[in-house]
């Protein structure tokens, strides 16, 4: 009998990050593994939805994205980082930073290429290269530090290398590649004419450092492709406003895929947010970071009396931590345990490494939750440990 279902489903699993949702709710347990915030997004945002809809902003808007969004996006790289881009040429407006990757994939990577991702990595980079019938290679950023080593990078390169992911700040890790690794990553791109995807979609939440746009760096700007979006940076993980900025012969191929996965974002939801890019102020996004750090302190010490071992992220919104001294239990045991046993849900480490083994020990809490909902938790692992 013939196979039903495509060889290439079935080297990847269903998103255990989603799983862990799941069994957070059967179990009625503080869900901090899938990272959606548990507070309200910007009311003007809301107001702003809501007047779309009332206005029967209600159909398909351009394919690529709302005049009006790209426009703002144009403003929002201006401003940031001296960045000037052209919205007919070279914006993208996608459901998520998901689709944005996905579609990166499918447009730019052939089969047989490679594609080289650093680890530990977000979960979806592996299967959208496997996806493209491409090969994942995997560069280890090893704890605690999880720095990039340029050798060891370099080293990975062979003729059928396409593209290198770089994700700062970094889910899971929370680190924030400095410049050197970030100039690293560009010389090698250069000398050997690879394409850099970033994905930049954590790029206002970040505690120490800064962030570094790869397009920013000299000679980088025509072979990178940056993949960002709103979820978290407005906490609206459910509306899916995801962007891609890239050069215009790639973007007219990463419009053909865009247009054939979904055919576009909601079109009330970009209005909403390029009002909300327009109306909210850099105090804006001084407070969110301001926030976010406090919540990374209240999780921060709650996992460190509880004697988990890890250390403060310096962006992003997770904790990777070793249980190693608080069970033998592996990682998808010990996360199932947590959420049944204490009301605590992380993620399993495995779900962000290529060999299960090298996670076994970890697992990633999320802190995107009001403080009294991280008080909560940090309250039950302490008392549980």
């Amino acid at each position: 009998m013939k196979l039903r279902t495509a060889t290439r489903t079935h080297t990847f699993t269903e998103s255990v990050i989603r799983e862990m949702t799941r069994v957070a709710r059967r179990f009625d347990a503080i869900n901090l593994a899938q990272g959606f915030p548990d507070f309200s997004a910007p009311q003007l945002l809301k107001d702003a939805a809501c007047r779309a809809i009332q206005a029967d902003v209600n159909q398909y808007a351009i394919t690529w994205g709302t005049t009006a969004i790209r426009d703002a996006f144009v403003q929002k790289y201006r401003d940031w980082y001296g960045m000037e881009v052209d919205p007919d040429a070279e914006i993208t407006v996608t459901c998520g930073a998901t689709e944005a990757m996905a579609a990166v994939m499918l447009a730019c990577v052939d089969p047989r290429d490679e594609v080289i991702v650093m680890e530990p990595f977000y979960e979806n980079y592996g299967p959208d290269a496997v996806l493209c019938d491409a090969a994942p290679v995997f560069l280890p950023l090893r704890p605690p530090r999880f720095r990039l080593d340029a050798d060891e990078l370099r080293g990975l390169v062979t003729p059928r290398t396409r593209a290198i992911v770089v994700n700062t700040p970094n889910n899971p890790s929370g680190r924030v590649f400095d410049h050197d690794e970030m100039t690293a990553v560009a010389g090698i791109c250069m000398e050997h004419d690879l394409l850099a995807i970033t994905d930049e979609i954590y790029e206002h939440i970040i505690y120490e450092g800064e962030h570094i746009p790869m397009a920013m760096i000299p000679g980088m700007r025509e072979r990178t492709i940056v993949i960002s979006g709103l979820s978290k940076t407005f906490s609206i993980t459910g509306w899916r406003i995801g962007t891609i900025i890239a050069p215009p012969d790639l973007t007219s191929a990463i419009r053909k895929v865009h247009d054939f996965l979904t055919v576009g974002a909601p079109a009330p939801l970009q209005a909403a947010c390029a009002d909300g890019m327009k109306g909210l102020g850099r105090d804006y996004y001084t407070a969110m970071a301001r926030e976010y750090l406090e919540r990374r302190d209240i999780l921060y010490g709650g996992l460190r009396d509880s004697g988990f071992r890890c250390s403060p992220p310096e962006g992003a919104y997770y904790i990777m931590a070793d249980f190693s001294e608080l069970s033998d239990l592996d990682d998808i045991a010990f996360s199932k345990f947590l959420a049944r046993e204490c009301g605590v849900a992380p993620v399993p480490g495995s779900s962000f490494y290529n060999r299960p083994a090298d996670g076994a020990t970890l697992v990633r809490f999320a802190f995107c939750k009001r403080a009294e909902t991280l008080e909560r938790a940090v309250d039950r692992l302490r008392a549980f440990f």
